[in-house]
């Protein structure tokens, strides 16, 4: 990246058509956030490692290293290195040399041939040349440079698009393993009141065959006793689901191997106060739409320098002899320069109608830019508004959880005593079961919210190094 933004300040020094001038996209934006943070703490740049987990941390590295999707952006990346090569070749002088050897015989016919009054006249050469030729063409209107800065551009936002492809990656490999982690807990919540919903049916059976309790005890215990079954299902389906996405990230057949997690990673730090809106300008997708946008405008810098003549010199050395062995004889060498200056004239409209085209692409570029940004800010506001919601959500369910544990003993008391009917008791126990499911739900939400705010941060919580490019490309 460094390379474009570098050949971006030296390209007015090198041509005399400037840049398109434009304003800056997206106008005045926020310093901070409008959704107020409420800590000073500084989580690591690698976002997943302050959940302690190694676990987690050696899935990461495991699926960056092997992921077939950040493999074919690698290759990309590569194919937009080279390409900026070629178009760096174009401002380098371009120089051959050739041998060439040559016999021919040549027949004279209708000549007369003294003592001979049958034959032709016949001529046989032969000749050698060694030559050397060069050409350059002067970059008088930066045409070639901004192509070639437009190359660099396209190939640094490609890396950019490399390093989204691994942010990515890592964010989707962590939800899996946290989809994973609420299955296990999920299922071992479930098959704990299993156990007491199958001891209660035993009850109620035992109850309803001494004549102790109506058919409808028995009957309201089964039917809890089987939602329950049905629930354990539901999430074995859904550890299967989550073992095979997380393998499939890792670059591993999907066979359903991988062990489930101990349990979530430790409470989360809470967001750090005063994030700037200045950490978005290390977001790949941001900084891959402004070097296009950079790219864009070089385009349309080298379309209006095509409309001017091209000077080009040329040179040429070499030698022509008879014989292979004089051919270093100086004697014997020939030089040539020339300079063609080339003026386009007439070209159908194609010059025109080529620099409306890149003119578009940049507005399109521009668009694009300000979509980026806009999207940005708008899943890292989102993101951060969520995290308090998810957070007072939690600390609710969690005196709900409190309150019906304390409902489900007291309707056990008073059904024991005979002063609740038996519903009274399903129904607490189908309460806190779901309380309980639905504050481990909101654990694992607070989670992925958290890794959804790293991927729209493009990163932790701690500003970028300053010399970096994602610095310079702030929006």
């Amino acid at each position: 990246m460094m390379r474009a933004l570098s050949l971006l300040l030296l390209l007015p020094l090198a041509c005399r058509l400037p840049l398109p001038e434009r304003a800056e996209p997206m106008g005045d934006l926020p310093l901070v956030w409008q959704t107020p943070a409420h800590s000073t703490n500084e989580p690591p740049s690698d976002w997943w490692r302050q959940w302690g987990s190694d676990e987690l941390a050696s899935f990461v590295a495991e699926a960056l290293k092997a992921s077939p999707n950040v493999k074919v952006a690698q290759a990309r990346v590569e194919q937009a290195r080279l390409r900026a090569e070629l178009a760096g070749a174009e401002l380098m002088p371009q120089a051959s040399v050739s041998l060439e050897g040559n016999r021919q015989q040549n027949n004279f016919i209708g000549l007369p041939i003294p003592g001979d009054t049958g034959g032709v006249l016949t001529s046989r050469s032969t000749s050698y040349r060694l030559s050397f030729a060069t050409s350059w063409e002067l970059d008088l209107w930066g045409r070639i440079r901004a192509g070639q800065l437009a190359a660099l551009a396209d190939a640094d936002a490609t890396g950019a698009d490399l390093e989204g492809a691994r942010q990515s990656l890592a964010a989707h490999t962590a939800r899996a393993w946290v989809l994973l982690a609420e299955s296990r807990r999920q299922t071992g919540l479930v098959e704990a009141h299993l156990k007491i919903a199958e001891a209660s049916a035993q009850q109620a059976q035992v109850r309803y065959e001494l004549g102790v309790r109506p058919a409808l005890d028995l009957h309201l215990a089964q039917t809890h006793l089987a939602i329950l079954r049905s629930q354990l299902e539901q999430w074995g389906v859904a550890k299967a689901s989550a073992v095979r996405q997380l393998e499939v990230l890792l670059g591993r057949y999907p066979k359903g191997a991988i062990p489930e997690p101990a349990d979530f990673p430790r409470p989360l730090d809470a967001v750090p106060a005063g994030l700037p809106s200045g950490l978005l300008g290390r977001r790949p997708d941001i900084v891959a739409a402004r070097l296009r946008l950079l790219s864009s405008d070089a385009r349309v810098l080298e379309a209006r320098a095509e409309w001017y003549p091209k000077l080009s010199l040329t040179a040429s050395t070499g030698i022509a002899s008879p014989e292979l062995e004089r051919l270093l004889d100086n004697d014997l060498s020939v030089w040539s320069l020339g300079a063609n200056l080339l003026q386009p004239l007439f070209a159908g409209g194609r010059l025109r109608a080529n620099l409306k085209l890149k003119e578009s692409m940049a507005g399109e570029a521009v668009a694009a830019y300000r979509g980026v940004v806009l999207n940005a800010f708008a899943e890292v506001e989102t993101a951060l508004a969520t995290e308090g919601l998810l957070a007072a959500r939690h600390q609710k369910l969690e005196s709900a959880v409190a309150l019906a544990t304390g409902t489900l003993r007291l309707a056990q008391d008073r059904h024991g005593r005979g002063l609740e009917p038996f519903l009274t008791v399903v129904d607490a126990q189908a309460r806190i079961t779901e309380t309980q499911s639905q504050r481990i739900a909101v654990q694992r939400q607070r989670l992925e919210n958290r890794i959804n705010l790293h991927l729209a941060l493009g990163g932790g919580f701690v500003a970028a190094n300053p010399d970096s490019v994602s610095q310079k490309a702030r929006p």
